[in-house]
């Protein structure tokens, strides 16, 4: 079977729901096994709870973990424009495959959350997907053949470059159908083309 983490961190809940649609999009494909998982907090008790971060009971993943795989999807809020610091911080622990090439070649996915339509959406799917191609791995993005990307008559989050969803100012904005639907989507295109690469031919393409 074709292994797929999906591995996210969230502080209010828009990057998990988006995660677990990845996560059910993957598993709709055959013959792929998935898990989902967080990466650790760094923030204190306190002020997560000064702050209103949502509770997760999602299992934490170690760097360790991340050789198991064939393909990781991984999932952050923007932080000024980049990643969360918990995601880098994850992925800083990761030098010890890095130095043994145990992740080159395997497939890796970004999706994102963000404020704001132009609050760095799309900066920080394409910057969080640097330390992957330094790890070796193959990136996926979601293509055009998710349609509802190209939606002009409402908020969409997502891009080429993975799929997303825009949160709002306040976070009061939970992901629309579409920004679910193209998470699905990501999720089986990612777990597709594992199994392609593993040999394994599967016919048909999620829309």
């Amino acid at each position: 079977m074709t292994r797929v983490l999906v591995l996210y961190y969230s502080s209010y809940g828009h990057v998990r729901a988006l995660a677990q649609a990845v996560a059910d999009g993957a598993r709709s494909v055959p013959g792929t096994y998935v898990e989902l998982r967080r990466v650790p907090e760094t923030v204190p008790a306190d002020i997560r709870a000064k702050a209103g971060f949502v509770a997760d009971d999602t299992p934490v993943a170690t760097a360790a973990d991340l050789e198991s795989y064939d393909a990781i999807i991984f999932g952050t809020p923007t932080r000024f424009g980049m990643m969360a610091g918990q995601m880098k911080s994850f992925l800083d622990q990761a030098g010890g495959l890095w130095a043994r090439n145990a992740l080159v070649g395997k497939v890796a996915a970004v999706f994102a959350s963000t404020g704001s339509q132009h609050g760095g959406h799309e900066a920080t799917l394409l910057s969080t997907q640097i330390p992957l191609q330094h790890f070796g791995m193959i990136i996926v993005g979601m293509p055009y053949t998710f349609a509802g990307q190209t939606n002009a008559d409402s908020i969409v989050g997502g891009a080429p470059y993975g799929a997303g969803t825009i949160a709002g100012a306040d976070g009061s904005r939970v992901p629309s159908e579409t920004d679910l639907a193209g998470a699905r989507f990501q999720g089986a295109h990612v777990a597709r083309i594992s199994a392609r690469l593993a040999g394994i031919n599967l016919r048909g393409e999620a829309a």
